[in-house]
């Protein structure tokens, strides 16, 4: 079924909110579980999304990218994590990096199950929407978690990268850093970003069709 713009937007709205919300959420979780608390301090350790909305990355540019088509790209408002304040900064970065990228995972997954109700129950007036929005919500998930886990800082990936790396190279790679926006940026305007990350969407959104027979 094709969906005008405003149809497509209001199918995402609640998928988007909830991948960046739940994502943001559990970094501060994990990082408050080994020792930081400053997303906790500041409110950031919770569910409500206007707490990690951000106007540009959250609403304009998602929006954006439905109009002009392609990979639906957007970002929240990061939540502050102050590694130093971790009980094993290096080491504990991982889990905290890779909390967000997880629970895009689980919630892809939830958005799945939903699809497979929706299939399970045709002649429902809500089996259209449900399904519609729970291919949004596979969709978009898997679009946050392949991108944030790119080996690129300030991602959830260049994070990982940083910890598993020997000190000497993972201090090189850190410095990095400030340019790692710009090269995402490149990517995603040059095609690069979508050349990449295409094939890893589409073997993971196919795992979980698989996955429930959808």
């Amino acid at each position: 079924m094709e969906l005008n713009i405003v149809g497509q937007i209001a199918v995402y709205a609640l998928p988007v909110v909830f991948a960046i919300t739940l994502h943001e959420a559990a970094h501060g979780y994990v990082a408050k579980h080994f020792g930081d608390t400053t997303a906790y301090m500041l409110g950031r350790v919770s569910l409500n999304p206007l707490r990690h909305i951000d106007p540009i990355g959250t609403i304009l540019i998602p929006i954006l990218t439905l109009v002009m088509g392609g990979i639906l790209f957007g970002w929240a408002k990061p939540v502050p994590v102050n590694f130093s304040h971790l009980r094993n900064p290096k080491k504990d970065m991982l889990w905290v990096a890779l909390a967000g990228p997880a629970s895009n995972l689980a919630m892809a997954l939830g958005w799945g199950l939903m699809m497979k109700i929706a299939i399970m129950m045709p002649d429902s007036a809500l089996s259209l929407p449900m399904g519609l929005m729970g291919r949004a919500g596979v969709t978009i998930n898997v679009v946050l978690m392949v991108l944030n886990l790119l080996p690129l800082l300030p991602l959830d990936g260049g994070r990982i990268a940083v910890s598993l790396l020997p000190h000497r190279l993972a201090y090189r790679y850190a410095m990095l850093e400030p340019y790692g926006m710009i090269v995402l940026v490149i990517l995603l305007f040059s095609g690069v970003l979508g050349a990449i990350m295409g094939p890893l969407i589409n073997a993971m959104t196919t795992l979980i069709a698989l996955l429930f027979g959808i």
